[in-house]
């Protein structure tokens, strides 16, 4: 039954991210991959809160596969990130392939942490 609760969530994630990155995109006239880095990184906010929900006893591993393993597995994207980055090398943007990787590397360790931190405030 576990494997069910996180199909759920991938099919709440999958088009929240390609409908979230369609949306972030068509306002910015750039090649830099902003909806990819702006899922990634509100994927690892909810993650990292879910994590420390988790970790304080306020949420059920049921709740972790649900949003953790289905929603954040299926809304942010490594292999999106990887692609962007290569396909901005490989244009000459190579100021912006290396900006995407600290960017992205900083903002979702970033962002777990705070969400890790806030669910402390909140559960402990």
């Amino acid at each position: 039954m576990n494997w069910l609760l996180v199909v759920v969530g991938a099919m709440v994630g999958a088009p929240l991210r390609y409908l979230t990155d369609r949306a972030v995109q068509s306002r910015h006239d750039t090649v830099f991959p902003w909806g990819t880095f702006i899922v990634n990184v509100a994927g690892s906010l909810v993650l990292g809160v879910l994590t420390g929900a988790v970790a304080a006893g306020a949420a059920s591993s049921h709740l972790q596969l649900l949003l953790g393993t289905g929603l954040c597995g299926a809304l942010t994207t490594y292999s999106t990130f990887s692609y962007e980055t290569l396909r901005l090398a490989q244009d000459g943007a190579r100021l912006h392939a290396v900006v995407n990787v600290t960017a992205s590397v900083v903002a979702g360790l970033g962002a777990a942490f705070v969400g890790v931190s806030v669910a402390e405030a909140l559960w402990r």
